[in-house]
């Protein structure tokens, strides 16, 4: 039970980011998102010193041997990405329904199974708008869902879902205190397979640091990485599907690129696991190495 102090918080929260959105809304899309990214340019370093140092630290182990100056630059052309990111959360249904901005940028990979797509689990990273990696799925009627981070504020969180609506026609299974569309709260492993075994198409965002997950090498250092994926296609027979959502250019424009990740199904279940997380986390490190400023440095990835 939420007390009514607390309550109060959470509505006044609500009301702040609803007057934010509003604001960004009644510009046009680009001009939000430069004057967005201006701002995370200049104050995320200063208002999010630690986030920028981890960014740093992050950036020093991955490419060790680039001069500081070129680390700082990536560092900082990555806090643009995300001042874009956040202008575009607040615009997510503007985007989808503006087919000009969204293209695939291998289509014939997607057109040849998109008739007969059966269960699917989508793996991306935190690159470009990862949340519109997905978008092939919705176009082509997959009615996909997605996993996410609920959040604490419960006005906050519904508000979040429903600008999503649209991207993610299946819905959202929450993982945190919050329920999401599936009632689900400690029971986000359990209903996410049974969804893929029913048949359904689930987003994964999975290259983040999980203290429960496999150590795999990730720019030559061993990194704690969620096994979701893997383990829900092994057991599924479902696809794994990975996807990258390219920024092109300083607008909000977008290339997906998909590629299909065969999951190995020998007589180890544990093995197939490991060797399929390892070949994600392969492939997401080639993508980071092409577009490091669009990737997020920020967030934790080692231990």
């Amino acid at each position: 039970m939420v007390s009514p102090l607390r309550d109060l918080q959470f509505r006044l929260e609500y009301v702040v980011l609803r007057a934010v959105a509003g604001a960004v809304r009644l510009v046009p899309l680009d001009a939000a998102t430069h004057l967005s990214a201006w701002c995370w340019r200049r104050l995320a370093p200063l208002i999010n010193p630690k986030r920028h140092n981890r960014a740093l630290d992050n950036l020093r182990i991955a490419f060790p041997e680039k001069s500081e100056e070129e680390r700082k630059a990536i560092a900082l052309k990555h806090w643009e990405n995300l001042g874009r990111v956040m202008a575009e959360t607040m615009r997510i249904d503007q985007l989808i329904a503006d087919p000009s901005r969204l293209t695939i940028k291998n289509p014939e990979v997607f057109s040849r199974y998109s008739s007969k797509l059966g269960p699917i689990v989508g793996a991306s990273l935190h690159m470009g708008n990862w949340e519109l990696a997905i978008w092939p799925l919705t176009v082509a009627g997959a009615d996909p869902a997605c996993v996410y981070r609920t959040v604490n504020n419960p006005y906050v969180d519904r508000y979040v879902r429903y600008q999503r609506r649209d991207l993610y026609p299946g819905g959202l299974f929450g993982r945190g205190k919050v329920e999401g569309d599936h009632g689900e709260s400690q029971k986000t492993a359990r209903l996410i397979m049974d969804y893929v075994r029913r048949g359904g198409r689930l987003g994964v965002v999975c290259d983040l640091y999980d203290r429960t997950g496999l150590p795999v090498p990730f720019f030559g250092k061993d990194a704690r990485t969620v096994t979701i994926p893997a383990m829900i296609a092994r057991r599924t027979g479902a696809r794994i599907w990975m996807s990258r959502c390219m920024r092109v250019g300083n607008d909000s424009r977008f290339e997906i690129e998909l590629k299909e990740l065969r999951v190995p199904r020998t007589a180890n279940h544990s093995d197939d696991v490991k060797w399929a997380t390892a070949a994600m986390t392969r492939q997401f490190e080639e993508w980071v190495r092409e577009m490091p400023e669009q990737w997020m440095w920020s967030n934790r990835r080692w231990k």
